[in-house]
C-alpha cells in the first residue's frame, strides 16, 4: 500500500492512499508517511494527509515527526499537525468521543 505514496502520476491518489493508511493505523507505514510530510516539495494536500495519518498511527516517533513540522512554511501542513497531535492524544486517552468539548460545556450548565 505504502508504494501508492510514490506514485508521480497523481497528488490526489497519493493523498488518498495516505488517507486509507491512516484510517488503518499501521505503524508499519510510518517511514513511508514520514518521507511524504517531510518532502517540501511534495504537494500541500499530500503532505497534510500524511500528517493526519500519522496522528492516527499515534506512536512516539508519529508524534515526534509532527512536533517537527509544527512550525512547517505551509499553513495546512502545520495546521494539519496540530490536528493531528490531538488526534494522537485522542488514542492514548480514555475518552469515548472525540472533540466532545461542546457536550462537556453543555453539561456544566
Amino acid at each position: 500500500m505504502c508504494t501508492g505514496l510514490k506514485c508521480t502520476d497523481s497528488a490526489l491518489f497519493r493523498h488518498e492512499v495516505a488517507y486509507v493508511l491512516g484510517q488503518m493505523q499501521q505503524c508499519a507505514a510510518t517511514s513511508e508517511l514520514t518521507k511524504r510530510l517531510e518532502d517540501a516539495a511534495e504537494n500541500p494536500m499530500v503532505r497534510h494527509e500524511c500528517a493526519e495519518a500519522l496522528g492516527a498511527i499515534a506512536t512516539v516517533e508519529s508524534e515526534a515527526v509532527l512536533r517537527r513540522h509544527l512550525e512547517d512554511d505551509i499553513d495546512v501542513v502545520r495546521e494539519s499537525c496540530v490536528v493531528a497531535l490531538d488526534m494522537s492524544e485522542y488514542e492514548h486517552a480514555e475518552q469515548l468521543e472525540y472533540a466532545d468539548g461542546l457536550r462537556r460545556v453543555s453539561s456544566d450548565f
